[in-house]
């Protein structure tokens, strides 16, 4: 995407000026827009950065968080992918709906989240039986991911000890907000593997 921070949500702080000249959201085409510009008020709103040093740092520290909600989506996704594919594989021969079932699941639908911990069951399997597979047969990329996230989440921390040096209250409300967007609907929205990996 190349336009523009665009409007806030309402009832959202908008970003400082600055925050505007420092170019486009780094957003891969598809991710949401919104969601980012509202992250990114909701930090400035929190913080009222004082001076454009702040908002440069605000503004570096809020693309890293949402670096890593990207990576970890990506490890989600990539790991629903293959284990819908396992799921596919497993049940072709009792089901002939098998792939469209393992499809289903991998979208979160709700019906899907218990019939197919029963179809697996059936065939003497589990979600928790197939996540450890999938994760040795996936080994590399996942390690890589993770050596990913330690990277943007150490930029995180050499961005945040900026902010200590430059204004210590300030960096540690910045903390706070970091952890309130972390387990708030900022979260990329990613397969729900561990609430459907509970056996029948």
């Amino acid at each position: 995407m190349t336009e523009s921070i665009g409007l806030m949500p309402a009832g959202a702080a908008a970003p400082p000026a600055t925050l505007a000249l420092l170019g486009a959201r780094p957003l891969i085409r598809g991710e949401d827009a919104a969601s980012y510009d509202e992250l990114l008020a909701r930090i400035c709103g929190t913080l009222r950065p004082a001076d454009s040093l702040e908002e440069i740092w605000i503004r570096d520290v809020v693309d890293l968080v949402w670096e890593t909600f990207r990576l970890r989506r990506i490890k989600a996704n990539l790991l629903t992918h293959h284990i819908e594919r396992h799921i596919s594989m497993q049940l072709r021969n009792e089901r002939p709906d098998a792939d469209e079932m393992a499809r289903a699941w991998a979208r979160g639908d709700d019906d899907a989240a218990s019939y197919v911990p029963a179809a697996l069951a059936s065939v003497g399997l589990s979600i928790d039986m197939i996540l450890p597979q999938m994760m040795r047969i996936l080994s590399a990329d996942v390690e890589r991911l993770d050596r990913m996230l330690v990277s943007a989440e150490a930029r995180r921390s050499a961005a945040l000890r900026e902010l200590d040096y430059h204004r210590g209250p300030l960096a540690r409300k910045l903390r706070r907000a970091i952890a309130e967007a972390e387990a708030s609907e900022f979260t990329p929205d990613a397969p729900r593997i561990a609430a459907q990996a509970q056996p029948a």
